[in-house]
């Protein structure tokens, strides 16, 4: 008994005898002649071992092993369409789970974007959010704890895909009623002996050392008065007068009290990419599905 050999099509052609309680009506609903029909019904029995149905002048009766056997066939059936459906739709990546690296200043309004339009159209995969720094995000992409990551500045690696998702100019975040903030555009030489606080403190390089390199590039050193974790922080001590930051577009949708934004000249070096991370052995429907709306983001 445990070398049962049974096939789908006698599950189905039992259950289908079973609901009529007719092999000719049975035959007529499967679209087949009775005789293919009575010889699999046969092979079953033979295979179970019992009779499934008992015979009469007025057609078939189902035996008390044919009534077992008829709710284990419909449940059976039924985890096979299943079973099909969900496959099926894991296939299109219209089913299973996305997990997604964020960090800073891309979870105020990029990455909530994103997400917001693939659940859209994709309600049935499930999309967990996991902060996560730099370093461990590529880590948690290699050991595939992860699907995907977002991030800036990110060095090259042989196991991971980087690709821009959009270029975000630099702004310079003050108090309000500080001098500069009353400019409407400034340059990287008006941060010159300006309080700097910087971020992320670790890991570097990061978006601190842009910022510290932008300063040299104009040929001065930056006055550095504090290195914290994020950009959150930073901007709260903007607001409590500690000094002014430098923040990626992002930023200006992290409203403080007391702090105002002024946009920095915009060149080749005072914008930074925001790019997405993925292994480049991912062949996942899910990930290809995310990607596509990753791609059709405005730059």
């Amino acid at each position: 008994m445990s070398n049962l050999r049974i096939e789908t099509r006698q599950l189905r052609y039992f259950v289908a005898v079973a609901e009529q309680l007719s092999f000719r009506s049975a035959a007529s609903k499967l679209h087949i002649s009775q005789p293919p029909l009575t010889r699999q019904i046969h092979q079953l029995e033979n295979e179970l071992g019992v009779a499934l149905f008992s015979r009469n002048a007025r057609g078939v009766e189902l035996t008390a092993a044919g009534s077992a056997f008829f709710e284990e066939a419909t449940n059976l059936l039924t985890l096979l369409e299943r079973a099909g459906k969900r496959t099926s739709l894991v296939g299109q990546g219209l089913l299973g789970r996305l997990d997604v690296g964020v960090f800073g200043s891309s979870t105020l309004s990029v990455i909530p974007r994103l997400v917001l339009s693939f659940r859209s159209s994709h309600p049935n995969v499930e999309v967990a959010l996991h902060n996560l720094g730099k370093s461990e995000q590529v880590k948690a992409l290699k050991e595939r704890r992860i699907t995907v990551g977002f991030n800036r500045l990110v060095n090259p690696d042989p196991e991971i895909t980087i690709e821009s998702v959009l270029t975000e100019g630099l702004h310079v975040v003050f108090r309000r009623g500080h001098a500069p903030a009353r400019r409407k555009l400034l340059r990287v030489g008006d941060l010159r002996s300006q309080p700097l606080i910087l971020f992320p403190r670790t890991p570097r390089p990061s978006f601190a050392d842009r910022v510290i390199w932008l300063c040299r590039q104009q040929g001065f050193e930056p006055e550095i008065v504090q290195e914290v974790d994020d950009v959150v922080t930073a901007m709260a001590l903007v607001s409590g007068g500690f000094g002014i930051t430098v923040a990626p577009d992002g930023a200006r949708n992290l409203r403080l009290p007391g702090i105002s934004f002024a946009p920095l000249e915009r060149n080749r070096d005072t914008t930074v990419d925001l790019s997405c991370l993925y292994r480049k052995s991912d062949d996942s429907a899910v990930l290809a599905a995310f990607l596509k709306v990753v791609r059709a983001y405005p730059s």
